[in-house]
């Protein structure tokens, strides 16, 4: 007997099956009772809220202008828990407008209802169109709003919209995994041969499935004369139909010590690179390093005037550099002129608010006004300078290869005498000279001249060094009470924190509060400073310190790390898929000194003990001896390096558990 009948049913069956795996098992307005079941769900259901399906596919059609649309299709299904996921019913679908040519990004087609199964029975409420409303967020951006309607827990919401786009450098990017799991995420692009994008993917998830297949299509573009008949051209394309399937995503949520979750969160972005039309020559869009440097330095919003005569600066200069016997010494006092007499008024991206001249003259600008000026005046004097752009840390990282310049956000200075860079930024009145705010080092920077070098700033290039020193004497007449000094050398970017407050809030403010800070028996008094106006060096704090007791109590329990411990541990979660990245390395030294008092005995002292992290990355030593009447501590935690990887997340966090609770160990001093 034949078994080819068997084998067709096998074969039928197992192609019904890949296919049926190959969808989300759900059908969008089409809401079933089973549907509000979450019991078989792979994904975690605490949060409030779950994404079931997030479908999204971007494909091009010829206009009758001549040219090409993006057609943007999105459909996403949510699954409400309770209370915890309500926001999710909020919706924003940003457009991309150009006030310039009266241009916008079209929505159309929006349908949103929102289900509760009530009595074992679907309702379907719908969205009131008339609630929709817009916001405009700049120039270029706007958001439509609305709120979807009958949320209670429980409820499932859906929506679908098409967005039609004239800009093509705005091929939509798609974000598999945000702050609710996902059960199903997919993007579809129906790519033409003639255009051109570098495909730029990132996140830890891989992809359940990735394909690529061909499909033939022709493209009806007409062009519209003035004066004559409408023209129509087909254009054949051997297209690409990329798609990629992401099921059972976890959430991610921001945790501490991250420049920016948008560095690792699994998406894939695109940017136009070029344009090969049937026939035609190539067209390179994305340009290079080379094109973006000169360009920017045309632009009359960004490095135009820099090599100008700028000539309105003569007088000003002439006073500046009296007395500068050095050009070091006269960069030092262009910067402490710029830096103390224009007044910042935040950032606002790379390009000029403003003519730097007029930043001169208001005394006021954004940051790029501030450091554009900067360089202006010391290229008006023959020194060497030029913008640096990069990314700040809570913006993103930059791309080190490809010349995406809106991938940056913040322009600082570079100085070049005698060989040495250093890099400065005027705009904030409490850093020195050579130093920049820890938020600039973020990775991949450019410099702007005629050389287009890149360089980097790397946070693990940075090392904060702090040094604590805490003596206590016991009070004759009052036994169980103490004073004594207080004094630290504090890490440079502490020192800078500190200085802020004073020009932001004033010196007594901040007094005020640190003083509040020591309750219960600690007080603090006579606070002084050193090196306060010195911005290049770290600042140096000092005061006296008492602890009160009524000295009746026969045990006196008395943590030595005072309010300088670790109280808790900033890694809480038990494991993380992206990396650690502290602003800095880490050097924080504590030497503490107290008298036994008068008629106590120390009952219980904590041990001595000193912990490696991974062989090398940083230790914790807490080493503790009674001499005498007096017990001496030394504790230290130092880190080599500031960003570790996913892989050392759990020696980190044990590392951090065990310096915590050696810091809560207490000293006991028990009355004779």
């Amino acid at each position: 007997m034949s078994n080819r009948p068997l084998l067709l049913i096998l074969c039928t069956l197992l192609q019904f099956l890949a296919t049926a795996q190959d969808k989300p098992d759900i059908k969008f307005n089409h809401v079933l009772p089973e549907d509000f079941s979450i019991s078989k769900l792979k994904v975690d259901t605490t949060l409030g809220a779950i994404i079931i399906a997030d479908i999204g596919n971007s494909s091009f059609e010829g206009n009758s202008k001549g040219w090409f649309n993006l057609v943007y299709q999105h459909k996403r299904r949510i699954k409400i828990i309770d209370k915890k996921g309500f926001d999710m019913a909020s919706v924003e679908i940003p457009l991309y407008i150009q006030t310039t040519s009266n241009r916008e990004e079209i929505m159309e087609g929006l349908k949103a209802s929102t289900y509760n199964l009530e009595n074992g029975v679907v309702v379907e409420t719908k969205l009131d169109k008339n609630t929709i409303f817009t916001d405009k967020q700049d120039k270029n951006h706007i958001v439509k709003k609305f709120t979807m309607p009958a949320i209670k827990e429980g409820s499932i919401i859906e929506y679908t919209y098409t967005i039609h786009s004239d800009f093509l450098f705005n091929l939509q990017p798609w974000i598999f995994q945000g702050d609710y799991p996902r059960v199903w995420s997919e993007y579809e692009l129906d790519l033409p041969s003639f255009f051109e994008y570098v495909f730029l993917a990132q996140g830890y998830l891989n992809f359940d499935m990735k394909t690529s297949k061909s499909k033939f299509t022709n493209y009806n573009v007409i062009e519209s004369g003035s004066t004559s008949a409408p023209q129509t051209y087909s254009i054949p394309s051997n297209n690409t139909i990329s798609r990629w399937v992401i099921k059972n995503v976890p959430a991610l949520k921001e945790e501490k010590f991250t420049s920016t979750i948008d560095n690792y969160i699994s998406k894939i972005e695109f940017q136009m690179s070029g344009q090969q039309f049937p026939g035609g020559v190539h067209t390179d869009i994305m340009g290079s390093w080379v094109k973006v440097n000169e360009d920017l330095l045309k632009d009359a919003d960004f490095g135009e005037k820099l090599n100008k005569d700028n000539s309105w600066l003569n007088d000003d200069m002439k006073a500046l550099r009296a007395g500068t016997p050095t050009k070091l010494e006269e960069a030092k006092k262009i910067f402490e002129f710029v830096k103390n007499n224009i007044k910042c008024k935040g950032n606002h991206g790379l390009y000029l608010s403003a003519a730097v001249k007029e930043s001169f003259k208001t005394k006021s600008g954004y940051v790029a006004d501030v450091n554009m000026l900067l360089a202006t005046m010391l290229k008006h004097d023959n020194i060497t300078a030029a913008p640096v752009i990069l990314s700040t840390r809570t913006n993103g990282h930059a791309h080190a290869l490809y010349p995406l310049i809106n991938r940056f956000n913040y322009v600082v200075c570079k100085v070049e005498i005698d060989g040495t860079d250093y890099f400065l930024d005027a705009s904030k009145p409490y850093m020195g000279f050579n130093k920049l705010p820890e938020f600039c080092y973020n990775g991949t920077a450019r410099v702007i001249d005629d050389n287009i070098a890149p360089v980097d700033f790397y946070a693990d290039s940075l090392r904060e060094k702090k040094l604590t020193s805490v003596i206590l004497f016991s009070e004759e007449k009052k036994p169980g009470s103490w004073s004594g000094t207080f004094n630290t050398n504090l890490g440079y970017y502490e020192s800078c924190e500190i200085r802020k407050k004073f020009i932001d809030n004033g010196k007594e403010a901040f007094e005020t509060k640190l003083k509040e800070s020591y309750t219960g028996d600690l007080s603090i008094s006579g606070i002084q400073y050193e090196d306060e106006k010195n911005y290049e060096l770290p600042l140096k704090m000092s005061h006296a310190i008492a602890v009160e007791s009524n000295g009746d109590n026969s045990l006196i329990y008395f943590n030595p790390m005072l309010k300088e411990g670790y109280s808790e541990n900033f890694f809480k979660s038990a494991e993380r898929k992206y990396p650690v990245e502290m602003p800095y390395q880490m050097d924080e030294t504590y030497i503490f000194q107290i008298e036994v008092p008068e008629g106590y005995v120390v009952d219980e002292l904590p041990k001595s003990a000193k912990v490696s992290l991974n062989d090398g990355d940083g230790f914790f030593e807490y080493l503790i001896e009674k001499f005498d009447n007096q017990i001496n501590l030394r504790t230290r935690v130092k880190l080599y390096k500031a960003t570790f990887a996913p892989e050392d997340y759990e020696s980190l966090r044990n590392f951090f558990d065990y310096v915590v609770k050696k810091h809560a160990e207490q000293i006991v001093f028990k009355k004779k």
